[in-house]
This record gives structure tokens, sequence and C-alpha cells, in this order.
């Protein structure tokens, strides 16, 4: 895929963080949800520090973590030539530098290879396709479907990381026990936080931070309850009143270390 791709008519433009972000975006393809965001809310960056994501498609949780933190120095590495240029692209028109190089992770661009970073983040693809379905989207598969092992993006993530620095994934919660061992062969101070889509229900997804030369004892946190009620109720927005903080106004999400 390349960006002659996206004509401007193959593309809406979105409002995130309650309209501090406007991200252009695939009318069909893979298009962001809430998991960057959430990613980009649990980072604990400070301004000056350096951050890099990997897979970081059009750009979004990069540019939701710059628009909380400021002064940070972002970069992004994304496969599809495509949604690398909409990620150049949402940051000029966001005026937030983020400097996005293409290529793919388990051969990682010289300009990254040279280069480690205080925080390392991911929302790697969530399916393993030898027991899922691929999209018919080529974008959205890419995204959504495990071509480079999860193993790969681990490694290269640690890879990248700088001592004492940390390492997010966003991850489905059927996954983690996979991700926690491959994480523990890099990282220290291994710490999950559970994502849940209501009280009394089952985690969907985890976020799953490590420190480069971390030496605490692993932290297995209470869960973060995504909506309020049992169940959706009506054709309205449900997310709790802290939850809202986070995805509206780019609250931190508390996810201590």
């Amino acid at each position: 895929m390349t960006a002659a791709d996206f004509a401007d008519s193959d593309l809406t433009r979105n409002d995130f963080l309650g309209g501090k972000l406007h991200i252009h975006q695939p009318a069909h393809g893979y298009r962001a949800g809430v998991d960057p965001v959430l990613l980009a809310a649990s980072i604990l960056a400070r301004p000056g520090q350096s951050v890099l994501e990997l897979g970081c498609g059009a750009g979004v949780a990069a540019l939701c973590l710059g628009a909380r933190v400021p002064g940070l120095e972002m970069s992004g590495l994304e496969l599809q030539p495509g949604y690398a240029a909409l990620a150049r692209r949402n940051g000029d028109e966001n005026n937030m530098p983020l400097k996005v190089e293409e290529g793919d992770l388990a051969r990682m661009p010289a300009s990254l290879r040279a280069r480690r970073f205080d925080h390392v983040m991911a929302n790697p693809p969530y399916f393993d396709r030898a027991h899922s379905t691929a999209a018919t989207d080529k974008g959205r598969e890419v995204a959504m479907g495990e071509g480079t092992p999860l193993k790969a993006w681990v490694e290269q993530a640690a890879r990248r990381c700088a001592p004492g620095g940390s390492v997010t994934f966003i991850q489905r919660a059927a996954r983690a026990p996979e991700l926690l061992s491959m994480m523990a062969q890099h990282l220290g101070s291994l710490e999950i936080l559970p994502l849940i889509p209501r009280r009394g229900r089952d985690a969907r997804l985890i976020l799953l931070r490590g420190r480069k030369g971390g030496r605490a004892e692993f932290r297995l946190h209470d869960g973060w309850v995504l909506h309020d009620g049992a169940a959706h109720d009506g054709d309205r927005e449900s997310y709790s009143a802290a939850t809202a903080e986070v995805l509206r106004n780019g609250a931190p999400l508390p996810f201590p270390a």
C-alpha cells in the first residue's frame, strides 16, 4: 500500500481527546478505536523524554501521548507506507512533530537500530491467524492479524528501550500468558492492568508494562472498569466518568509503576 492509495476522498477526519486532536483515517480499513488512546494514557512520560511506537498506524497513540505530555521526542515505525504517510500528516496538522520510519520491525531501519528510547509502546495485532479468520481489507488485516510473531514485537521493543526505560503493550487478555512469558525474558518489574468492560465481566484487554533492568516483583493491579452499568443502556455512551476523562480530556490512566 502506498500513500497514493489514500486520496482525501478515501479518508475521514475524526476527533480524538474531545477535539484536541483531528486525525485522518481510512474510511475503509483499519480505524483506531479507544485502544491506542488507552495505551497512550498509560505511558509515564515526562517532557524531554523520547518515545517510540512500534506499528504506529495513523499515529493516534503517539499523538494522544504528545497532546498530554508536551515536549516529547516522538518516533514511530510503520510497515504500511500509506499509514506512515497519514501519521506524518496527522502530526503536521496537529502541530506535533512525529518522525515516522517505514519498515518491518523484524528488519528494523538503521536509524532506529542506532537509538534507545525512554519509552517504547505498541498495540500489536491481536489475532493469531492460525486460530482466527483474516480480514478482507489488506490494511485492516495487517493491523489486526499477526503476520510478525508477537515474540518479535517484544524482542524489538526491549532492544530499543534504554536502561531504566519502559515497554508497554496493549493486548487481548486471552494472550496475557504468552505475552507475560515473552516480556519476562527481556524485562523486569512487570505489571498488568486488566481493562474490564463492565463491573462483574471478564477483562477483554490488558496493559502490560516492563522495565529495562527492573527488579521489582510482578504486580497484578485492580482492573480498570471502562463502562458504568451492568449492560449497555440504549444508544448512548456509557463510559465511566474516570474513563471519559481519559478518552475525552486526555487524562492519564492510573497505572502506577
